[in-house]
């Protein structure tokens, strides 16, 4: 099952969402930008998102417990998002990560493709090349 991220969820959410501040996340709630897979009564993974230039959908976290990998639930993930997405009129949606993470495999597997990049090379943030990704929803533009 998957569903918006509630209030209640915060806990658990913090054990697979470490980089999320916890001052916004309650406005991922408020703003019902946040989902939750359960199996079982818990909660394996999350996904968040903001809108990058303020009017295109960006999945900014994908995350599924180490345990229930590479069984569908990030694919149930993405497209519960991107389902919302096109019955809310977005034309296009994004998301990023970094060239030495597997998620690049699943999204071009859902349609996304490369689209650029940018290196992060300041002392204390250095981390792999970021790839940005993009797929085009038909049907809609907003």
């Amino acid at each position: 099952m998957i569903r918006l991220v509630e209030q209640r969820d915060k806990e658990i959410w913090y054990t697979l969402d470490r980089h999320l501040p916890e001052s916004v996340f309650d406005e991922k709630v408020r703003c019902e930008q946040g989902y939750v897979c359960v199996e079982d009564g818990k909660i394996i993974g999350v996904l968040r998102y903001n809108l990058f230039w303020d009017n295109t959908p960006f999945c900014t976290m994908l995350f599924i417990d180490c345990d229930y990998r590479r069984k569908g639930y990030g694919v149930q993930l993405m497209q519960h998002w991107e389902q919302n997405m096109k019955s809310q009129s977005y034309g296009m949606l994004m998301t990023s990560t970094q060239v030495d993470e597997d998620a690049q495999h699943l999204y071009r597997k859902l349609g996304y493709k490369d689209c650029g990049g940018f290196v992060v090379d300041i002392p204390g943030y250095e981390q792999p090349m970021e790839m940005i990704m993009i797929k085009g929803l038909t049907d809609g533009i907003k």
